[in-house]
């Protein structure tokens, strides 16, 4: 075996790791909630089982219960027999069942008790099981994101900008075909800031690329539209663009790119720039005092200028230098005009920085990023369908990925998916632990329970939808993979 190989083996494995330990954890702490609040309620448990499904293994505990691995590592579920029966979900193998709760299960809200030997279980005994899972996952996520605080997270510090870098007169769409740049045709330009978004403040560039592509404003004739208020020197104004679809997902996008470092690629020889001096590696930070925020400001400068000197402004090993360089001119073959250059081979390069954001702030941020897809889901007049969602085979892949970026980005995705997870779980959706507390509420208000085949019926029809929607969005997931 080559050191390749067991290179990329190790990487395999290590990544596996971090998936289960993770993704693995999140499901784990979410019914760990569920198990803690029943018992401290003097709830009967009779099975914590991570998976649905079959077993794969089991074991009895000194307390009684029965401690479950199934094959289906789709969420999870803690059993209580006081509550509804669900043995569908269980994929049960005794005849008396007990009632499932967690993630992507459930318990119908019955005051019947599946024993009869049971008592009966009050509302806020119900309510707190239900909600608990969900609390657990914010706590696990706050615990994780106060880690991150103190060891900080490297981000770039182009995606905390929310100045345009590069506004392209001119982008592909999904069908391949050249067309306007949107945010240019509607007046917006290079080095302008962008403040809101359809009315949203934002404070980073991953931000207003997110509510762009959730966005669900439409024109008068039901075309996609978006509102973006922007500052340029000093002025505020609002300019209404037309995203157009690209990429294979079909996403909203206005053609605009972050600022980014500028640094110096290549020097041509006996050119301007060479004969001043720049280096190849040199970060190039202002030109005449003016921060230089993307490549093409400086040939956007020469050609305003007439061919007067420039200073430039550079980083070269940690210190500052500072060149003069007169443009040299030449003549377009095609259109004949005038153009001044500095013989520069310029790239874009992103830099990073440790930022330290209060979990606070963090879980603020993917609580409203979780809120913004949930939405955009449900809004008919967004362009996000399920088929954009990714379920637990793209989560799946996204830890792959966060594992080769390093383990700030694992920890990072995690606080994702547990505020997600809390979230999703609360909707008032059958089988979800909101499912249950929206009939244990229902059943409070009208003073008796729910009939028992009315919420077995309900809750068995949103298990089939569940289950075809993770099927539906694993697909898609498969594909882009």
């Amino acid at each position: 075996m080559s050191l390749d190989s067991v290179s990329s083996l190790f990487t395999n494995v290590w990544s596996i790791f971090l998936i289960v330990l993770f993704f693995g954890g999140s499901i784990f702490v979410h019914e760990l909630g569920h198990f803690l609040a029943a018992r401290k309620r003097g709830l009967k448990v009779a099975r914590f089982s991570i998976g649905f499904g079959p077993k794969i293994c089991s074991w009895t505990g000194k307390d009684g219960v029965e401690y479950r691995l199934s094959w289906l590592p789709l969420g999870g579920y803690v059993a209580l027999p006081q509550l509804a029966d669900m043995r569908e979900i269980e994929g049960g193998d005794d005849t008396h069942a007990p009632a499932p709760v967690g993630a992507g299960a459930g318990v119908g809200p019955a005051d019947e008790a599946t024993d009869d030997a049971l008592p009966e279980v009050g509302y806020a005994s119900k309510f707190i099981v239900f909600v608990a899972g969900a609390v657990f996952n914010v706590i696990f996520a706050f615990l994780l994101a106060c880690i991150l605080w103190m060891v900080g997270t490297e981000v770039a510090e182009e995606d905390l900008s929310t100045r345009l870098g590069i506004v392209r007169p001119s982008m592909a769409n999904s069908a391949g075909e050249t067309v306007p740049g949107p945010a240019f045709a509607a007046g917006l330009r290079n080095g302008d800031r962008i403040v809101a978004v359809d009315g949203s403040p934002v404070t980073s560039f991953g931000e207003i690329a997110q509510i762009i592509a959730l966005g669900a404003g439409r024109d008068p004739a039901g075309k996609p539209s978006v509102a973006l208020t922007y500052e340029r020197d000093g002025t505020r104004a609002t300019a209404v663009t037309k995203p157009e679809f690209t990429g294979p997902e079909k996403f909203r996008d206005i053609g605009v790119e972050p600022t980014v470092k500028v640094t110096v690629a290549g020097v041509v020889a006996s050119s301007a720039a060479d004969k001043a001096g720049v280096l190849p590696g040199d970060l190039i930070t202002h030109l005449d005092g003016k921060e230089v925020e993307y490549s093409g400001y400086i040939s956007d400068t020469l050609r305003d200028g007439g061919g007067r000197p420039v200073t430039l402004t550079i980083k070269r090993n940690n210190q500052t230098v500072t060149i003069t360089a007169t443009p040299l001119r030449t003549i377009d073959p095609e259109s004949k005009a005038e153009i001044y250059r500095l013989g520069l081979q310029l790239r874009g390069a992103f830099t990073y920085k440790t930022v330290h954001t209060p979990p606070w702030t963090l879980l603020g941020q993917h609580l409203t990023s979780t809120w913004r897809n949930l939405s955009s889901l449900v809004n008919p007049k967004s362009d996000i369908g399920l088929s954009k969602m990714s379920g637990p085979i793209g989560i799946v892949r996204m830890f792959h990925g966060a594992t080769e970026v390093g383990i700030t980005a694992v920890i990072s995705l995690t606080i994702l998916i547990n505020i997600s997870l809390a979230l999703f779980n609360l909707l008032p959706i059958p089988v979800l632990d909101g499912g249950h507390i929206l009939f244990a509420t229902i059943a409070k208000l009208r003073g008796r329970a729910l009939p028992r085949n009315f919420i077995m019926s309900a809750q068995q029809v949103f298990i089939v939808l569940l289950f075809s929607m993770i099927l539906y969005v694993s697909f898609f997931d498969i594909r882009r993979w």
